[in-house]
């Protein structure tokens, strides 16, 4: 057995694995400035597990790529603000450093493992690959690391399938090599990107579970992108709503469904298709702002019910009713 050390109790790693400050992420267009991430903060400790939903377009995963560092270089990139990983700061770091804790201290789980694997690579070797980069493992000893990790996600028959390309594997086998993949270094911080998109529904049951499951064994921190709110109740212990690139309302998971608060999440929640209850899918009228459209203000209010003139302003996160764990960026939601 090749066992990769887990990472050392210092100083710098006694806080919470993944800290964002302030984070304000930009697309640049000619000689123009867009925030596509408009200064959001938040902190997951090990074990948790912190949901960022919304509609796509809202930023979810532009938070994840800033916080990898792999923006499209001279499309996108972070303007303000400040990223801290296992201690170290992201955003102050060089880029030789940063390469250094991608795949390491930090792992991903794209959304769409066929074409996030490499389609003319073994298996094998693409989970291997990382611990020889970062842990100097030889190729021998990171094969057999490899059969380790897919027989630990769960990959029938793993010692057989090292040598298999990945259109070898169904949907719901890819998305465990990913995961293999993913936690092959044993980071500390774990980002989901949409990890059951195109999976029925006992295939994401079953990942869900083993996600859950590595989690309390290596103690992740995990950040989970999604638009499936089912999913987030399930697995999550904090929601974090984006809309138009800013967090709209932040509150642990079940005081979020006992009471949504700012008319976006209201609107989520009743656009959930239900088994009970009478008059269906509620959808969301209209669509969210392009780029070049985004209001100076609260960035929902061209599509929300609740608009008044203060709107044109962009609202504080504020706490609810004095709890400062459920916090909400509206002008009229924000005292109740």
């Amino acid at each position: 057995m090749t066992a990769i050390p887990a990472p050392a109790a210092t100083a710098a790693t006694d806080g919470p694995p993944l800290i964002v400050e302030h984070l304000t992420t930009s697309i640049h267009v000619g000689s123009d400035r867009h925030d596509v991430v408009r200064d959001i903060s938040f902190s997951i400790g090990p074990r948790e597990t912190l949901a960022l939903v919304g509609e796509s377009g809202c930023g979810k995963s532009m938070t994840a790529l800033s916080v990898m560092g792999l923006l499209p270089a001279g499309v996108a990139s972070v303007t303000a603000g400040r990223i801290v990983v296992d201690g170290v700061d992201m955003t102050a770091a060089a880029e030789a450093k940063r390469e250094s804790m991608r795949g390491d201290r930090i792992g991903m789980i794209f959304q769409e493992p066929m074409t996030s694997l490499n389609p003319v690579l073994p298996i094998g070797f693409q989970v291997g690959e990382a611990l020889m980069q970062h842990h100097g493992l030889t190729r021998k000893q990171a094969r057999a690391r490899a059969c380790e990790l897919l027989e630990r996600v769960r990959v029938p028959a793993a010692a057989d399938r090292l040598d298999a390309y990945p259109h070898q594997f169904s949907g719901g086998m890819r998305q465990r090599v990913m995961i293999a993949l993913a936690l092959a270094c044993r980071p500390r911080v774990l980002i989901a990107d949409e990890p059951t998109t195109a999976l029925d529904v006992t295939i994401q049951a079953q990942v869900l579970a083993l996600l859950a499951d590595l989690q309390e064994k290596e103690g992740l921190a995990v950040l989970l992108i999604t638009h499936n709110l089912g999913v987030v109740a399930s697995v999550a212990d904090r929601v974090m709503v984006m809309y138009g690139g800013d967090v709209v309302e932040s509150a642990p998971v079940a005081a979020f469904f006992a009471r949504p608060t700012h008319p976006y999440s209201s609107a989520l929640l009743a656009a959930m298709p239900r088994i009970e209850g009478e008059g269906g899918l509620q959808p969301i009228p209209g669509q969210v702002p392009t780029l070049t459209e985004m209001p100076v203000g609260c960035r929902f209010q061209s599509r929300c019910p609740l608009r008044i003139d203060r709107c044109a302003l962009l609202p504080p996160l504020a706490a609810v009713g004095g709890d400062p764990d459920h916090r909400v960026r509206c002008w009229v939601r924000m005292d109740t």
